[in-house]
């Protein structure tokens, strides 16, 4: 303890700032025992580029994901006294398109992605965390059902591409579970029946292959009052057994362990007792990938280093 397991820097990601290196000395710095470095995977279209990402190709951001896998494994090699680094990758799934060139780059790079945070982004082609307004025209994009059904039929295009995914590529992280209420964070999946189901299907998938579902604390920066994911999807995933690791999602060195300092409160309001985390192993897990989730010892809500967050 502590462990964050989903990170970027503006060094490979345009939406972010600093270098990677940075990144990983910040986080020596506020003494985490293990730091997951997972850059986005490239985007295979020209639609797909952000705006701020007007002067690359899709050519130039795969050039971009090889050069941060470099990095990342040096700095793993150089800091290995001091922290530990695991290099992974964070999915996109926009269209089958993306799945496919994910299962080429993972068989491509075999071992040097040592884990996935398995994460959505779009619905329908369109970023749902972009902005309110893209958001709102995600929702607007399914024009073969009523306007009142169409927020019902985002949610569960949202989760039938994670599920898609899931089974695909067993990611060992679920990244920020429910994305899809980013803007509207007092949604319950419950007051969608269909949904609710989806909701469920997903976790008892996740759990049966061994999933960690990732507690993010982004979700406070982006003015939430909770983790992702929220209390009514973390009741179904205690219900049913479900383990869950810890977050950041950091887009820089000012954003190490942000927000850590709220995540015991939430844990104890949820009723999490137990924390989580990747290690290296010798055995490949059920993706065939050499990692495994170990239990925190102890008690994770009595940790020193939350002590020392709440002093900052």
């Amino acid at each position: 303890m502590p462990h964050s397991h989903h990170s970027h820097s503006g060094q490979f990601c345009k939406h972010a700032v600093g270098s990677l290196e940075d990144v990983v000395l910040e986080a020596i710095k506020q003494g985490f025992d293990m730091y997951g470095l997972t850059e986005h995977v490239p985007r295979y279209r020209d639609v797909d580029l952000y705006p701020e990402e007007s002067g690359l190709s899709p050519a130039s951001l795969s050039d971009q994901f090889d050069r941060f896998l470099d990095e990342a494994h040096r700095l793993k090699t150089l800091y290995f006294e001091q922290i530990v680094l695991l290099v992974g990758l964070e999915t996109e799934y926009i269209t089958e398109v993306d799945l496919a060139h994910l299962g080429t780059t993972l068989q491509r790079l075999g071992g040097r992605i040592e884990y996935i945070v398995g994460s959505i982004h779009h619905v329908n082609g369109i970023p749902i965390d972009f902005d309110l307004s893209t958001y709102q025209r995600a929702v607007a994009s399914f024009l073969e059902v009523k306007d009142e059904d169409r927020q019902e039929r985002l949610l569960c295009a949202y989760f039938d591409a994670q599920y898609a995914l899931m089974q695909q590529f067993k990611p060992e992280i679920i990244g920020h579970f429910d994305l899809c209420r980013l803007y509207y964070p007092a949604l319950r999946f419950s007051d969608y029946p269909a949904v609710y189901e989806k909701v469920k299907r997903n976790i008892t998938f996740a759990i049966q292959y061994g999933a960690l579902f990732e507690l993010n604390a982004a979700a406070f920066r982006k003015k939430w009052d909770t983790a992702y994911p929220a209390e009514d999807v973390v009741e179904i995933v205690l219900r049913q057994g479900g383990r869950f690791a810890l977050s950041d999602d950091s887009h820089g060195p000012h954003a190490v362990g942000l927000n850590y300092h709220r995540l015991p409160a939430y844990l104890k309001c949820v009723g999490i007792s137990e924390i989580w985390f990747l290690q290296a192993s010798s055995t490949p897990n059920t993706a065939g990938r050499l990692v495994e989730a170990v239990k925190l010892d102890g008690d994770c809500l009595g940790h020193a280093f939350w002590n020392a967050k709440s002093a900052q």
